[in-house]
């Protein structure tokens, strides 16, 4: 009786027309203690999926709203093993029928869907299934932000999915020619927005980050770098910053000759192979010194009018960190604070994969890193054991009801740490391999 309660009072928040705020408060409010809290929290995930074939377009968006906010504060295993396909077909139903913000809804959720399961077969099923969903709702309106969430999910499903480097090539293409149709049949009619630019290829540089630049079609990238250096030229910043990452990845997978134009030869076809190689290593060159001079004074570039401080220091510090790069050949060295410990890059391919996964989890990212495998071996990260406080300092009240031989915590802790004894000596750390190509070529 009183689950049923429960289920009509979370469905009844669900339809409701408060903020997504109170549809959080409201469901813990009412409860005390933690394993009636959680018993709740999962009660409300369950009619939130089941909300997702209610017809009311408001009701569906406010599901998808409690979904992610779930999947960004938990990591959701056991609700993924009963409803991972109910969870993926409703969220596609959504990006085929539903308004622009429950199309970004959808497709948020199914991204942080994709970085729940991790490798394997589930992730391989989402990519299959939504590839065409989304490329479809590419054409069906340039609107924006959502835009900018279906490209942030097909970068996410197929940086978890995408078990061949063919399939993450045919995402990217789909992403270019968004901005850049000449490549494929579908021609956007309407002009891209600066939003739009920048959200291309900023998704575009995430997954070529798993590339190897030597298994790259030339027929499908030749031109993309003349066309990232157009984009340096523009009024936007976003837009700038966006290209510089992208020429930063392109020059550290290597294989330049594949972003290059194509040279072309004599009309007759009489130039021998010696001189056209030399012709097309002149050319990259060329491309090298023009890139190098905007960059240089992208790196300066000095504040005007209105501009805005942050983005201006943001492109000044990218720009000369792509300046010392392309000169004398050093990535940029980061480290980031993840709770008590510290995360570091020391490659461009590690920096843009850890911004956009970053920026795609917002405030769940922190727990993620922490508990998300598939995270923690793409990065090589290993959080060091922590007391069940979850920190390695506690205070001296803390102190003196962990000693205590009769308290509950003190006897949790205990099997709890005998626990990670047990398990730390068989414990392996994973590491995603990046594909990183030749420098030189």
């Amino acid at each position: 009786m009183g689950k049923r309660r429960t289920q009509r009072k979370n469905a009844a928040m669900l339809d409701s027309d408060d903020d997504n705020s109170s549809v959080t408060s409201s469901s813990t409010m009412s409860v005390s203690g933690t394993e009636e809290l959680e018993v709740n929290k999962d009660s409300l995930l369950d009619e939130a999926v089941d909300a997702l074939y209610e017809k009311r377009g408001s009701t569906r968006e406010k599901a998808l709203t409690v979904i992610i906010e779930a999947f960004n504060g938990n990591l959701q295993h056991q609700f993924v093993e009963k409803k991972f396909a109910t969870l993926l077909h409703q969220c596609l139903n959504s990006i085929k029928k539903g308004s622009k913000k429950e199309i970004s809804l959808a497709s948020h959720a199914i991204g942080l869907l994709a970085l729940t399961v991790g490798l394997g077969d589930n992730a391989r099923e989402i990519l299959e299934e939504s590839i065409t969903p989304l490329s479809q709702a590419f054409k069906s309106g340039s609107e924006s932000s959502k835009i900018a969430s279906l490209l942030e999910c097909l970068a996410i499903i197929t940086f978890v999915g995408g078990n061949d480097p063919e399939e993450t090539e045919k995402s990217m293409q789909i992403m270019w020619q968004l901005v850049h149709p000449k490549l494929g049949s579908n021609v956007i009619t309407v002009k891209p927005s600066a939003a739009v630019i920048t959200a291309v290829v900023s998704a575009w540089s995430f997954l070529l980050t798993t590339m190897d630049g030597r298994g790259l079609s030339p027929k499908i990238w030749q031109g993309s770098i003349t066309y990232l250096s157009s984009l340096l030229d523009k009024d936007d910043r976003s837009v700038r910053i966006a290209a510089g990452e992208a020429l930063a990845v392109i020059f550290e997978v290597g294989s330049l000759e594949k972003f290059a134009a194509e040279f072309k030869g004599s009309s007759d076809g009489s130039v021998s192979e010696g001189n056209k190689s030399k012709e097309g290593y002149s050319h990259i060159q060329g491309l090298k010194g023009k890139i190098l001079n905007q960059v240089r004074d992208l790196s300066m570039e000095a504040g005007g009018k209105g501009s805005a401080k942050k983005v201006l220091n943001d492109q000044r510090n990218l720009f000369k960190d792509v300046l010392e790069f392309l000169e004398d050949g050093y990535c940029p060295e980061t480290s980031m604070k993840i709770g008590w410990d510290s995360l570091q890059t020391s490659t461009w391919s590690q920096l843009i994969q850890l911004n956009f996964l970053r920026h795609f989890l917002g405030g769940g990212f922190i727990k993620h890193m922490q508990e998300n495998e598939f995270l923690k071996d793409v990065f090589g990260f290993t959080p060091k054991r922590r007391n069940l406080l979850g920190s390695e300092h506690i205070s001296n009240s803390e102190k003196r009801i962990y000693k205590s031989p009769n308290s509950v915590i003190n006897k949790v802790r205990t099997q709890h740490l005998n626990k990670q004894r047990m398990l730390s000596e068989g414990r392996n750390i994973g590491h995603f391999a990046v594909n990183v190509g030749d420098e030189d070529s």
